[in-house]
């Protein structure tokens, strides 16, 4: 199933966030490890704020530029994240540890 990890991370902060107020819009956003295969939630607000953005910049392509700029946020996140954790040598380069 596409976007199963999202969709899934999706429902468990749903649950954990039930009890929230009602004065709070919440919506989980959900994306894949590479900023792929969004759960559904995240793929709802991404559809509407692409066609909000294309709108508004009378551009047709600029709610993909957009889907690219988030996909590569979370990939670098990503990578900072792992980088993060990898002990690092005091001999050795991080990069060349890599």
């Amino acid at each position: 199933m596409v976007g199963a990890a999202a969709t899934s991370a999706e429902h468990a902060k749903r649950r954990k966030y039930e009890n929230l107020d009602s004065s709070f819009i919440f919506l989980p956003f959900g994306v894949g490890a590479k900023g792929r295969k969004p759960g559904p939630g995240a793929q709802a607000l991404f559809t509407d704020v692409s066609k909000r953005v294309n709108e508004s910049t009378g551009g047709p392509r600029a709610g993909s530029y957009l889907g690219q700029r988030i996909s590569l946020a979370i990939q670098t996140s990503n990578a900072a994240s792992i980088l993060g954790t990898v002990y690092r040598c005091i001999e050795e380069d991080i990069l060349d540890f890599i």
